[in-house]
């Protein structure tokens, strides 16, 4: 089974009050916000680490509690923030995602898409070079580009990326954001700080204190001039004024 079309709604929640969202097949939602506002409680709860207590999350008009929790796992492929890379090549951790099937021309395509066979194909053993467990002897960058080939790697309906991408130069940031427009039929949830990860989305909610503060395009958000905005001068303001 497939499943693309996400309904999202909390009520009262310790963490999120009155977080709602609808996203449709092959639409990318951001989310952005201060730490702590409750962005990867979001995840966390489309994974189903834990269950909502009031409100529902559907995939498809079926609530996610009544599928079985591989069905619901299998549907989205996530990179979280906190990357996990296991002491194994880099060949099996990015197979991570589809073990079984995944054949070498695949992962090569997997981790081109992630920026990630530049890299490695300089290294003496290549896609066989052994990492440590969490990936020791990488860069922070590395680490995440190798766990985003893996989620590519997957094909899931769903591609959720918390913060997957802010240890990423702005060039291979740019080059990443562009695979990922072009999964046409991929449902996206994209969080994340930098303005740059989120400008595409079809729609960006804005969380503050386990709320939707403002939601819209970037265009829209921009000229509302809240905390988005806010968010962008911050970034941007120095390289508009000069």
């Amino acid at each position: 089974l497939e499943f693309h079309h996400v309904d999202f709604s909390l009520h009262d929640t310790p963490i999120l009050q009155d977080i709602d969202f609808t996203l449709k097949q092959g639409h990318t939602l951001g989310i952005m916000g201060m730490t702590g506002s409750g962005k990867t409680t979001i995840v966390n709860l489309l994974e189903r680490f834990y269950d909502v207590t009031d409100g529902y999350i559907c995939l498809d008009g079926h609530d996610i509690r009544t599928l079985p929790l591989r069905t619901v796992r299998d549907t989205s492929s996530v990179v979280m923030q906190d990357v996990f890379l296991f002491s194994d090549t880099i060949e099996e951790n990015i197979k991570m995602g589809n073990r079984s099937t995944m054949q070498m021309d695949e992962i090569k395509s997997a981790a081109a898409s992630a920026q990630a066979s530049s890299f490695i194909e300089k290294m003496d053993e290549q896609y066989e070079t052994v990492i440590g467990e969490r990936g020791v002897g990488l860069s922070g960058g590395q680490k995440q580009r190798i766990s985003i080939a893996r989620a590519l790697s997957k094909h899931s309906p769903i591609l959720v990326m918390d913060d997957s991408t802010s240890a990423l130069d702005m060039e291979t940031e740019h080059e990443i954001q562009k695979t990922l427009n072009s999964l046409k039929d991929t449902t996206k949830i994209i969080i994340a700080h930098r303005i740059s990860a989120v400008c595409h989305a079809d729609e960006i909610i804005y969380l503050q204190d386990g709320r939707i503060a403002e939601r819209g395009t970037h265009e829209e958000l921009l000229a509302k001039k809240g905390l988005y905005y806010d968010t962008y001068m911050a970034q941007y303001g120095g390289y508009l004024a000069s």
